[in-house]
């Protein structure tokens, strides 16, 4: 079985959280600030949406704070599992009678960014995110003060 080296696998993570993240976070600041929370809603009512206020709020929030932590790579699965329950509920809500494509109003962004996120979710941020950093940070700190390294 071929596997990437590490550092490929790590860029090609990055590659992918950069591009779902700044995806997700165009959509939200669309839903938050460009539209506006009022029109989303409005929107989200004439689609059927459940709750549509709470469902603007939600969507918009998740996208643009999930898609901000995807660029970063801070919280990639936390947000990774948020974004891809954003994306099922838009798909179950509205996408799902409309076909694939996306000039019928289909599922087929909401599918590749749904499962997207669950992917980076399920793997991680990666080596170039906050998380890895984190992580690394702890791994050299003990309760007692810094690991001495011989």
């Amino acid at each position: 079985m071929f596997v990437f080296p590490a550092q490929i696998r790590d860029l090609a993570i990055l590659i992918a959280r950069l591009g779902i993240g700044i995806v997700f976070f165009a959509h939200g600041w669309q839903k938050l600030f460009t539209i506006g929370i009022g029109p989303t809603t409005a929107g989200f009512r004439a689609l059927g949406v459940p709750l549509p206020a709470l469902s603007a709020w939600y969507a918009g929030l998740v996208e643009f704070i999930g898609g901000a932590m995807l660029i970063v790579g801070l919280a990639v699965p936390i947000a990774g599992v948020l974004l891809f329950l954003d994306m099922l509920g838009a798909f179950f809500t509205v996408h799902i009678g409309h076909g694939l494509f996306v000039n019928s109003g289909g599922s087929e962004l909401v599918i590749a960014l749904g499962v997207g996120s669950l992917l980076l979710a399920a793997v991680g941020a990666g080596l170039y995110s906050i998380d890895h950093a984190i992580a690394a940070n702890r791994s050299t700190t003990t309760p007692h003060g810094p690991k001495t390294i011989p």
